[in-house]
């Protein structure tokens, strides 16, 4: 199975956030998503979301950005 991956890099928050719950939403369970993330807001937003909405996450820095793997619980 292929991970869908979301580049949110250009976007600040509260649009990267809404942007990664649009993606999320279309997750079915046990499917992954990468979201790559750049903003301190969305960096702090979207891993409070994701906690709270049934989503597990690894979080790890790559080439100055954070990607946040997430998949549907």
């Amino acid at each position: 199975m292929e991970i869908q991956s979301l580049d949110l890099r250009e976007h600040r928050c509260p649009m990267a956030l809404l942007m990664a719950k649009r993606a999320c939403a279309t997750l079915g369970q046990g499917q992954q998503i990468a979201l790559y993330v750049s903003d301190s807001g969305a960096l702090k937003d979207i891993p409070r979301y994701l906690t709270n909405n049934g989503f597990d996450f690894e979080q790890q820095t790559v080439h100055g950005a954070t990607v946040f793997h997430v998949t549907k619980l």
